[in-house]
């Protein structure tokens, strides 16, 4: 998958980039993050609606304005400077062109990786705590112990105690049995409640 906010950024510098007294409203830069623009106007309009409904409208209305962009993007392609802050834009739009559309296909993705990002901005922020890695290895080993943790999260689990069940349940099961190990996975409904944070529904439950 691609990421919008990605590409619409490379439009956004192109016209920071301007001149003070260019008129940003009539230049190329301006037309290509417009039609990024309108891309995520509609995706502020489909966010509560369900994937199925999501990926139907983004059939009907997103997916013209790609081909209307893509028209533009292969126009302008031949008329800006390649190294130009423009033709840099253009470049990488072109050249993420089917990940940038993967989205259409499946209502339940999104647009952009921006979630994604919020997710691994703790570590990010933390990088230089984490040179204890040394090796490849240890570095998998982390990488693996954060997305273990922050898809904890993302489901709503606790990560101490979710950790904490893992290491108690796993040395016990046999790892070649699929259909046990699904069931420890943190969307898992099977996972114990204790490992759960209270949201006001449970609570109302309780």
């Amino acid at each position: 998958m691609g990421c919008l906010a990605h590409a619409k950024r490379y439009f956004t510098d192109a016209i920071k980039a301007l001149p003070k007294d260019a008129a940003a409203t009539r230049t190329k830069a301006h037309e290509g993050e417009q039609f990024y623009s309108k891309i995520y106007d509609y995706e502020r309009e489909f966010k509560e609606l369900s994937s199925e409904d999501r990926h139907r409208l983004r059939l009907e209305k997103v997916k013209p304005v790609f081909d209307d962009l893509l028209s533009w993007l292969k126009t302008e392609s031949q008329r800006s400077l390649p190294k130009s802050k423009l033709g840099e834009a253009i470049k990488y739009s072109l050249k993420q062109w089917d990940k940038l559309t993967g989205f259409l296909e499946d209502g339940r993705l999104g647009c952009d990786n921006n979630l994604a990002e919020r997710g691994i901005k703790p570590f990010v922020l933390g990088r230089k705590n984490f040179l204890f890695a040394k090796s490849p290895k240890g570095a998998t080993a982390s990488g693996i112990a954060f997305s273990i943790i922050e898809t904890g999260k993302a489901n709503g689990l606790k990560p101490f105690y979710y950790l904490n069940y893992l290491f108690e349940k796993l040395p016990n099961i046999n790892l070649e049995d699929y259909d046990t190990l699904d069931a420890c996975l943190p969307w898992s409904e099977s996972l114990p409640e204790e490992i759960r944070r209270k949201t006001e529904s449970t609570e109302e439950n309780n």
